[in-house]
């Protein structure tokens, strides 16, 4: 078998065989040969005609089987996905498409549509069964998907600095598809027909009770969550544009649902996670009332989530401080066993160095001594797609930057990051659980220089790492004994009580979760259980009197950032470093075209940098 580019030589359709690319062709007149061109020609023909004969009766021999180097490494990975396909054969081979349709008939496959345009057909078939096919020559095997190798850009600095876009295009990309991991976004709906999404939102569920929610994404608020995680516009891609989406509504015009509605969405990506192939579970929101996670309802739904494979992801919230602790008080952020996201600023520059926690980003503990969020991502001056008509551009038009993109802050677009990036592991990783999803992210994250302890988790995203980590440790081991059988659903449910008993008898309850693994360079020193008062953690510390009691939760928007220009945008100088980061670097037909350009175009630079 072999991939990537045919070395093979190609006949062509009238003169026989030529060497591809180097041939020489006669003019279709035959241009002024003469009698003695045509009587050479004639000489030449009467000798290559028992020769082709002698072959296989059509003047060459078959090229070898050609398989798209993106099937081959699903073929040959762990796993067994179905992907959908296009099996085209040499026309001079007859027998070559009977002899695949037989071989496939025989595991029960069949094709989905003939092609005899060009001698081919498509279909479905596991992974591993394009192997069995290589053994019959002449054929090309290619994704039947929209599999992107450039066209992904995005003029923002934050898919290049969190090392999301290096998978976008390449071998190394998600295969887009049936097959590929979907998002649920749990939101205010999402905009379909534009081209961030094209075909890739599978569904769409409106959950919401409340009277003032429109049709599609009245607020906005989902589709500009749905773009950072999944956006593939040209010039706005967001984390991973392969993945597809699901939009569950739950949210009305004005960023508000009832939090029975957002535990319906939950059990609806429940009941359709199968269906949908949905693997991941964004909630860029948080319930109106400060809770234990052992109590509250919707801390049981997103576990049931997390328990079913489910890997669930969750805003910490923008009710923080610059200066100190806020706490994460709320559902779903609160919950120790999801992925909790706080937000950093990357300041504008491709610098990690000097990045810092978004000062409006909620941390510390919560209600029951857990340290969030888990990790951080850029969440400051995001640019985003939005409809026009949302009450978002209503509320915000100095922040529109473009029709139908506007920016925005919030710890609620720093979790779609994180989402897009469980997404692109998952798609290497089909069998991952959310807890070594989690491991991944949180183990090959970078510490954020100058932050405070805990403030923006063990640090910040470097997908880059994630990407190619062997091990994927488990942060929720101490938790996992706690773990017992739900005798209503069959699957797991968390034992509370037993839980409370052991953190009260020691301290140490949770050692294991983290002396069992080397945890590279995360620090851990802020989530010692010893440093936890449980008097401080009593529930006599919650004003009772200053807890709204309204079934109802709210978008995690931005708050107090005011439109700076358009987000942090790319600049030539920029991506000129990126391009010479082995760890942050894209195929360079992912960089936008302007920046592309000056880039080629800038003959001054004196360090490699584009710097003069």
């Amino acid at each position: 078998m072999t991939s990537g580019k045919r070395g093979e030589q190609r006949s062509s359709a009238l003169w026989g065989t030529g060497n591809r690319g180097g041939e020489t062709r006669s003019n279709a007149l035959w241009g002024k040969g003469g009698r003695g061109f045509v009587t050479a020609l004639v000489a030449m023909l009467a000798i290559s005609v028992p020769l082709a004969a002698s072959s296989n009766g059509h003047g060459y021999k078959a090229p070898d089987t050609y398989v798209a180097p993106v099937l081959k490494k699903l073929a040959d990975g762990n796993g067994n996905p179905k992907v959908p396909v296009i099996i085209t054969a040499d026309p001079t081979l007859d027998t070559s498409l009977g002899a695949v349709k037989s071989l496939l008939a025989r595991s029960g496959l069949g094709p989905n549509k003939n092609l005899g345009l060009v001698n081919g057909f498509s279909i479905v078939l596991p992974a591993k069964k394009i192997n069995d096919l290589t053994g019959i020559p002449g054929l090309t095997i290619t994704p039947d998907a929209a599999v992107h190798t450039s066209g992904y850009s995005s003029s923002q600095l934050w898919p290049y600095e969190s090392g999301v876009s290096a998978n976008w295009s390449g071998n190394t990309a998600p295969v887009a598809g049936p097959t590929a991991p979907t998002i649920a976004v749990i939101d205010s709906g999402i905009q379909t027909g534009r081209a961030d999404f094209g075909n890739r939102v599978l569904a769409s569920v409106n959950l919401s009770t409340l009277p003032n929610n429109s049709a599609g994404d009245g607020r906005g608020h989902g589709t500009f969550v749905a773009g950072i995680a999944a956006g593939g516009a040209y010039g706005y891609t967001g984390a991973t544009p392969q993945a597809n989406l699901v939009s569950v509504d739950v949210m009305d015009d004005e960023g508000m649902a009832r939090t029975s509605d957002v535990i319906a969405g939950c059990q609806w990506v429940l009941a359709n996670k199968a269906k949908y192939n949905i693997k991941v579970a964004n909630l860029s929101l948080h319930s109106a009332t400060p809770s234990s996670f052992t109590t509250d309802p919707l801390d049981k739904a997103v576990e049931q989530l997390w328990f079913s494979g489910v890997t669930v992801v969750a805003a910490a919230g923008n009710y923080g401080f610059a200066d100190k602790a806020s706490g994460v008080l709320y559902a779903p952020g609160n919950d120790p066993f999801v992925i909790t996201v706080g937000a950093i600023d990357i300041g504008g520059t491709k610098n990690r160095n000097d990045d810092q926690s978004a000062p409006w980003s909620a941390w510390g503990r919560t209600p029951d001594g857990f340290m969030k969020p888990d990790i951080a991502a850029p969440g400051r001056y995001m640019v985003g797609p939005v409809p026009a008509s949302s009450t978002l551009v209503a509320e915000r038009p100095t922040s529109v930057t473009a029709p139908g993109y506007i920016q925005l802050s919030g710890t609620s677009f720093a979790a779609p990051v994180i989402s897009g990036a469980a997404a692109q592991i998952l798609a290497r990783n089909p069998n991952y659980t959310p807890d070594q999803i989690k491991g991944l992210l949180m183990d090959s994250a970078k510490p954020v220089d100058g932050a405070a302890v805990g403030s923006v988790g063990v640090g910040e995203i470097q997908m880059s790492k994630a990407a190619v980590l062997k091990s994927a440790p488990n942060p929720n081991l101490g938790l996992s004994r706690f773990l017992v059988n739900d005798p209503v659903t069959g699957g797991k449910m968390f034992d509370a009580v037993s839980w409370t008993d052991a953190i009260k008898a020691s301290v140490s309850w949770d050692a294991v979760s983290w002396d069992a693994v080397s945890w590279a360079d995360a620090s851990w020193s802020a989530v010692s259980w010893a440093q936890v008062s449980w008097d401080a953690v009593s529930w006599d510390a919650v004003s009772w009197d200053a807890v709204s009691w309204t079934d109802s939760a709210y978008e995690d928007a931005a708050e107090g950032d005011e439109n700076n220009g358009g987000g942090y945008a790319l600049t030539p100088e920029q991506a000129a470093e990126i391009m010479a980061d082995p760890e942050t670097a894209p195929a360079p037909g992912d960089l936008p075209a302007d920046i592309s350009a000056a880039i080629s175009s800038d003959t001054s630079s004196t360090d490699g940098t584009g710097t003069p």
